[in-house]
């Protein structure tokens, strides 16, 4: 459950900021005439969300035990990668998120209603479509199939925090260091990524989509019992399997440690010139050296005293 509660968190919050840019946009620009159809592809992106979530659950149970295994593991593995790549991303531009927005809003409004319902919708849409597939995917690495409603209930309840935090960063009552948000959760969603994935590697062994189903790394289900608490709270966090095969702790091991490692590496800035220093009222004025040599420096006073010299003449000349 607190695996699938961080999954609603995590995700939402990035639709809900999305949303609370463009909201923002909008009023400050004096465009409240265009809130209605930014909702209206808010709202479309919701339910092509929830229709998608629904076709994941509904679709899947109408097939046999292979293809739902089939099923689930690839669309597991799918899942990851792109929630991989989100956090990736999302690390990398959390900072500049308000103006990729803004340039996205200014160019929609400038084509007409049509151009900011597609904006709203394709922004939320991706975030909305991703966190369905994802979360269909934890769910079912949670176990769900037992008819536990518990990693829905921890979905719903990240959903509606997310929700909460994001109106009340729009209202202004809470302030989000962005980066370092997504840069924690990224880190602990990649962890549930990991264990996402190899379920979805062990999907394909029992669809026979992969060897080595018979092939266990390890058994200690009599140190910790699936139907423990603390066995139940490693499932719901780490998506835990007592008794892994060896392929899934191979692929487990291959996605963590180096995506942990990039994940966490400092970002590598691009040196840049220091800006000139901006004069106050009390430094002392700047003399601003010539660039000329002393030599044209000397020329050109020579011409400015001969040229004096004949303005004096023609005016003696003009006086007699």
């Amino acid at each position: 459950m607190i695996g699938n509660y961080l999954i609603g968190l995590r995700e939402g919050l990035e639709a809900s900021l999305v949303v609370c840019i463009l909201i923002a946009y909008l009023v400050k620009s004096g465009r409240r005439d265009t809130l209605l159809p930014m909702w209206t592809g808010v709202a479309v992106a919701i339910v092509i969300s929830a229709a998608f979530g629904a076709l994941l659950q509904f679709g899947s149970s109408s097939l046999d035990f292979k293809a739902q295994e089939a099923l689930g593991g690839s669309l597991s593995i799918l899942s990851v990668g792109l929630v991989t790549w989100m956090v990736f991303w999302m690390r990398r531009t959390a900072r500049h998120l308000k103006r990729e927005l803004h340039g996205k809003l200014d160019a929609a409004l400038a084509m007409g209603t049509t151009a900011i319902v597609a904006t709203a919708l394709l922004a939320v849409g991706r975030e909305g479509l991703e966190t369905a597939l994802f979360v269909w995917a934890a769910v079912q690495a949670a176990g769900s199939e037992d008819g536990s409603t518990q990693p829905l209930i921890g979905v719903a309840l990240g959903l509606a925090t997310a929700v909460v935090l994001g109106w009340l960063f729009y209202r202004g009552a809470l302030k989000i260091n962005l980066a370092k948000f997504f840069t924690w959760t990224g880190g602990m969603l990649v962890v549930v990524a990991a264990g996402v994935l190899a379920y979805g590697v062990h999907d394909l062994q029992e669809a026979d989509w992969l060897p080595g189903l018979g092939s266990v790394a390890f058994d200690i289900s009599s140190t910790i019992p699936q139907d423990s608490w603390y066995g139940t709270l490693l499932k719901g966090v780490l998506n835990f399997q007592p008794d892994p095969t060896v392929v899934q702790v191979t692929v487990w091991a291959l996605y963590l440690v180096p995506t942990m490692a990039f994940f966490l590496a400092p970002g590598r800035v691009a040196p840049t010139a220091a800006a000139p220093k901006e004069p106050t009222p009390n430094d002392p004025p700047q003399v601003v050296p010539d660039s000329r040599s002393s030599a044209a420096r000397a020329d050109a006073g020579d011409g400015v005293r001969d040229r004096a010299r004949g303005a004096g003449a023609r005016t003696g000349g003009d006086e007699g």
